[in-house]
C-alpha cells in the first residue's frame, strides 16, 4: 500500500498544480438555467462542459489554461453567447450577463478588451445593414477597417487582435480583403510569435498569414505578367541565391518543373535536357529548373550529384509554390517555353518537338 500511495503522489501534485482561470458568473433572471461553455479552436468551438446555474442563476467554473497560451473561452445560453473571454493561466474572472448576450467582466483586462472589439464589431454590422447608399456603406466600412488596423497596431503584444483578422462583412467578404493586407497580418504575427509562440491562435494567424502572402505573391506576379507577358519567378538556387526568370540573359528559357525525388525525371535531366542545353546554350538558349520536392537538402545533393549546368531552383514549399499556380501545373514533368520575353504557344509535346522549336528560333 505505501508503494501505491507513493506513486499516485506525484499524479495528484501534478492535477493539483495544472494551471487554471476561474469564472464566477451570474445570469440575470436564469435559475436552473443550462450554460454551455466552449472552447475557440481555430475557426470552430469545441464544448468544454455544460453547467447549471443555481437558484440565483449563479454558476461557478475552472478551466485548464497553460502559461503563455490564453484561451478563448465563451459562455452561451441556449445558441445565444452571453459573454466572451481571453483567460490567461490564474485569471479570476466575475462575469454578470443576462440571456440576450449583454455583460460585463471584470478580472481580466483582455476579456474587457474583448468584449470592446465584439461590441464594435457588431455596430459595425448593424450600421452596415442600415445603410442607404452605396457611399454611405463604403464610410462605414473604411471606418471600421481604419479602427481594426488602429487597434491592431496599437496592441502589437495582446491577443485579442487576432478575431480582429478574421473579421467578415459576410460569408465571402472578410473585412480584411485587400492583397496588401498580408503585410500587416506578418507583423502582427512576428511580434505575437516572440510573446506566444506555442498558441494555438497565433499558429492559426500564420496559417492564415501564409496564405495571405501567397495571395499577395500571385497577384504581383500576374500584374507584372500583363506587362512582360509571361509571370515571373524571383526563387532561391542551391546556394541560396534568388534568382528572377526575367534576369535570365537568354532569346530562348525553358521554364521546366520536375521533382528530383522521382527517378524518371533525374534520367530526363540526362537524356533529353542535358544534350538539348549542351547543344543550344552558347547560341542563347537557358533552363530555368523549378523543383518540387519540398527537400531542399536532397534536391540540392541531386543537381550536384547531376552535374546540372543549367539555373537550378526550389522554395522549399513543394506542391503549395506560387509557382505551380501561376504557371497551372497539374503533373510533372510540365515545360514552357518562354522567347524574347513572351510565352511561346508552340508545342513543345513528342520527343524532337523543343529540339525543332530550337532550332528554328536559334538558328
Amino acid at each position: 500500500m505505501r508503494n501505491c500511495s507513493f506513486l499516485l503522489l506525484p499524479a495528484l501534485l501534478l492535477a493539483a498544480c495544472t494551471p487554471k482561470a476561474g469564472i464566477d458568473c451570474t445570469v440575470a433572471q436564469a435559475p436552473g438555467a443550462s450554460i454551455e461553455v466552449r472552447r475557440l479552436d481555430l475557426n470552430t468551438y469545441k464544448v468544454l462542459d455544460t453547467l447549471k446555474t443555481d437558484a440565483s442563476g449563479r454558476v461557478r467554473y475552472s478551466v485548464e489554461v497553460k502559461p503563455g497560451q490564453p484561451e478563448f473561452i465563451y459562455l452561451f445560453y441556449k445558441d445565444t453567447k452571453i459573454a466572451s473571454l481571453l483567460l490567461e493561466a490564474g485569471d479570476r474572472v466575475s462575469v454578470e450577463a443576462d440571456t440576450l448576450g449583454s455583460f460585463t467582466v471584470q478580472g481580466s483586462p483582455q476579456s474587457v478588451a474583448l468584449q470592446g472589439n465584439e461590441q464594435a464589431y457588431v455596430r459595425f454590422q448593424k450600421a452596415m445593414d442600415a445603410a442607404a447608399t452605396p457611399a454611405e456603406l463604403n464610410r462605414i466600412y473604411i471606418d471600421h477597417y481604419r479602427a481594426n488596423v488602429r487597434y491592431i497596431l496599437d496592441h502589437p503584444t495582446s491577443l485579442t487582435v487576432v478575431p480582429l483578422f478574421f473579421e467578415q462583412l459576410d460569408e465571402y467578404s472578410p473585412v480584411f480583403s485587400r492583397y496588401t493586407d498580408a503585410i500587416l497580418f506578418r507583423k502582427a504575427l512576428d511580434t505575437l510569435k516572440t510573446v506566444y509562440p506555442e498558441s494555438r491562435y497565433v499558429a492559426a494567424l500564420e496559417s492564415e498569414t501564409r496564405r495571405r502572402e501567397n495571395a499577395l505573391q500571385m497577384q504581383t506576379l500576374v500584374d507584372a505578367a500583363q506587362v512582360r507577358g509571361y509571370p515571373d519567378l524571383d526563387m532561391p538556387d542551391i546556394n541560396g541565391q534568388r534568382v528572377a526568370l526575367t534576369s535570365v540573359p537568354a532569346k530562348a528559357i525553358l521554364l521546366h518543373f520536375w521533382d528530383s525525388s522521382d527517378a524518371t525525371h533525374k534520367m530526363f535531366n540526362l537524356d533529353r535536357l542535358l544534350p538539348h542545353w549542351k547543344r543550344w546554350h552558347d547560341k542563347g538558349f537557358e533552363i530555368y529548373a523549378v523543383d518540387l520536392n519540398p527537400d531542399k537538402s536532397a534536391w540540392a545533393s541531386v543537381v550536384k550529384a547531376q552535374q546540372l549546368p543549367w539555373i537550378n531552383v526550389n522554395d522549399g514549399r513543394g506542391w503549395s509554390s506560387s509557382s505551380v499556380v501561376m504557371y497551372n501545373v497539374e503533373t510533372v514533368p510540365a515545360s514552357f517555353l518562354l522567347v524574347d520575353g513572351a510565352l511561346s504557344g508552340a508545342s513543345l509535346a513528342g520527343e524532337n518537338a523543343l529540339e525543332k522549336e530550337l532550332g528554328r528560333i536559334l538558328k
